[in-house]
């Protein structure tokens, strides 16, 4: 059988293969997966290898095209070697949640609670008896390597790859609760609480999503039960919709939206926006769908939290202020740091308020720049969030400046920089002064859940009160998606 000799670093690996595999499915057999944010259509070009030898096709058109060999479209037919760029440093997740209270913990000595989300897992071991934190563990999610988004995921379930996106997703459950607790000299958990949108839930557990895939998309399983997942009791928080997940629930927990008194609005924007708002005892919720652009994806030079990352732009003497994560040269630009980048380009004028570029590649630092294409991805995903809210306030009868409190949650809204946001659009200007970063929030949910299962009944209350709006096919979020698409002017008026 022919061998793959996979390099990174200085180590080696070596594996053996049968057929002619794209060098994308050799190593991810191999246990090298890599992110295909494009779903392997070989279009977004984020599958490069540094070096790619031996018995190997000749290059496709899509790699003519990109100028490289990529994983998701390379051949291989023999022996051959590649070697990877060395594993980026993920600096930036948020991890950061609120200790939970003890109430009625789970049973057992040690529990973990665990947010699966889309691009990244977290997880937190706990001592149940006390709440005290001990150990912590981040990974990439690695079916980003199948595709980048929850629908993309539900397509690859549907064409027959739903056990390996299930396999996927519990071995990197298993390994995340695994290095956090060595992380402490904990043996195991005996129990878990997992928050996710109702895709990763159904994906993690196995389940069929095809009523996610179709129209009216009403999920036949909401969860919110126990399920062992590895030999341990799980408890599956309960979704809200099919786009209204557990995430969402252990989220509007954390931030006590879920018995909030007061007007307040819940955002937690990644590839779908999720969003929130309680007023006078009544919860509206929309998912509208940004994207992947907020995470770095589909951006020209986009990349994740990692070492190298521009995450902070800023004007200074005419020019920009950067700020690299890990310090050294920047090699991509992650969310918060293109909302910025953006913002600050805008006030310099190199960008109109329609989104016309006064060139093609408006440069950053360190030769990352931002093209005309990256601007118009940042359009398409603000206005689909900035019209979402603009829905909401619309169903309780409300303008933005009624809004007395706004919670920012996951890691994309912690990073981000409130006043850049506002001068985009993606959030109204008149909720700049009342937003805070809520950290973590679908992670300190579940661990709220882990330590009480008192809490049940309240989340189970929110997921089948809350009133999820419609945003497909609806005339009036098309007509304010389009007249959010352009960037607010500078005297806070609209082009």
């Amino acid at each position: 059988m022919p061998i793959l000799s996979i390099r990174r670093g200085a180590s080696i690996t070596e594996y053996s293969f049968t057929g002619a595999p794209t060098l994308a499915e050799a190593l991810a057999a191999a246990g090298f997966a890599q992110a295909q944010p494009c779903g392997g259509r070989g279009t977004c070009g984020k599958c490069t290898v540094e070096r790619l030898c031996g018995e190997v096709f000749p290059p496709n058109e899509a790699e003519k095209r990109a100028g490289v060999r990529l994983a998701c479209q390379a051949r291989l037919r023999g022996d051959c070697a590649v070697t990877l760029p060395a594993p980026r440093l993920w600096t930036g997740i948020e991890t950061e949640a609120t200790a939970p209270e003890v109430g009625e913990p789970m049973p057992g000595r040690y529990g973990a609670a665990v947010d699966l989300g889309t691009t990244t897992i977290v997880a937190q071991v706990y001592e149940l008896a006390t709440g005290r934190a001990l150990g912590r563990a981040v990974l990439p999610n690695p079916q980003a390597a199948v595709a980048a988004d929850v629908m993309g995921r539900v397509s690859a379930a549907l064409s027959g790859e739903l056990a390996r996106l299930s396999t996927l997703a519990r071995t990197a459950v298993h390994s995340a609760v695994k290095n956090a607790c060595l992380a402490v000299g904990v043996g195991g958990v005996e129990a878990l609480t997992v928050a996710g949108n109702t895709v990763m839930l159904y994906l993690l557990t196995g389940r069929d999503p095809r009523t996610l895939a179709v129209s009216p998309f009403k999920a036949d399983c909401l969860f919110g039960f126990e399920e062992p997942l590895f030999g341990v009791p799980a408890y599956l928080p309960p979704c809200g919709a099919a786009f209204i997940g557990a995430d969402i629930t252990c989220a509007a927990l954390a931030t006590g939206l879920a018995d909030a008194r007061d007007t307040s609005l819940l955002m937690d924007i990644g590839t779908n926006g999720e969003l929130v708002l309680s007023h006078q005892n009544r919860l509206f919720a929309v998912s509208a769908s940004a994207g992947p652009a907020f995470e770095g994806v589909e951006i020209s030079q986009g990349m994740g939290c990692a070492q190298g990352a521009i995450d902070k732009v800023w004007v200074e003497s005419g020019g920009l202020g950067v700020r690299v994560v890990g310090g050294g040269k920047a090699v991509g630009l992650c969310g918060s740091g293109l909302v910025d980048a953006i913002a600050a380009l805008l006030r310099l004028g190199r960008i109109d308020p329609d989104g016309r570029t006064d060139a093609p590649r408006l440069p950053i630092r360190d030769g990352v720049s931002v093209t005309a294409a990256d601007v118009r991805a940042v359009q398409l995903a603000k206005a689909a969030i900035a019209a979402g809210v603009e829905t909401l306030l619309a169903a309780a009868g409300l303008s933005a400046g009624d809004v007395q409190r706004l919670a920012l949650a996951g890691g994309f809204g912690s990073r981000l920089n409130v006043a850049s946001a506002a001068a985009i659009g993606l959030i109204p200007a008149a909720l700049a002064g009342k937003a805070y970063a809520a950290g973590n929030a679908a992670l300190a949910g579940a661990a709220a859940l882990l330590m009480d299962m008192r809490l049940r009944g309240k989340a189970e209350a929110f997921a089948r009160t809350v009133e999820v709006l419609p945003l497909g096919g609806d005339p009036a979020f098309e007509k304010r998606f389009l007249a959010s698409m352009d960037f607010p002017r500078h005297d806070g008026g609209h082009h």
